[in-house]
């Protein structure tokens, strides 16, 4: 784990490598969004990943699907229930739904997504007591930081 700030929580250290990622995303058109898989027995990364649908031409190149996917390769199972997503932007119903199969407890995002996020925002698969698993989400992480980062690159999108 990089140092933070003086005074940063470790939700925002980790928000910090998330941020590191979706900037990645930029190199290669993709929406900026980065993620992030932490074990938390330990506090170690164990994978990053960011936005890669336009250069893969994936539509499940979400950035936490991809670093659920290398968190889970890494760990030889797909059992994931000692570690932490945390994504930049309030994970989708395929990418919420990604984390609850994987036996996430902790997914900590940025920014809410009012038009597709599943954690909160439109949907809340986090706590659905119709599920088998539920999960504990630390929401508004550097909110501003993650958001203006969208925010600026959909501005850039629409100017002529």
């Amino acid at each position: 784990m990089s140092p933070g700030r003086p005074n940063d929580t470790v939700e925002e250290t980790w928000m910090a490598e998330a941020l590191a990622q979706a900037a990645l995303a930029l190199g290669h058109g993709d929406v900026p969004v980065g993620a992030i898989v932490v074990r938390l027995s330990t506090g170690e990364i164990v994978a990053r990943a960011h936005n890669a649908r336009e250069r893969d031409h994936d539509p499940t190149a979400h950035a936490e699907v991809l670093a659920l996917r290398a968190a889970a390769a890494g760990a030889g199972t797909w059992h994931l229930d000692d570690h932490a997503l945390v994504v930049t932007l309030e994970p989708c119903p395929m990418c919420a739904g990604a984390a609850w199969a994987a036996r996430i407890p902790v997914v900590v995002f940025g920014a809410a997504d009012p038009k597709a996020g599943a954690t909160g925002s439109l949907y809340n698969f986090a706590v659905d007591p119709r599920l088998n698993h539920q999960t504990r989400v630390v929401a508004g992480v550097m909110a501003e930081e993650c958001g203006d980062l969208l925010t600026t690159f959909f501005q850039s999108r629409r100017t002529p």
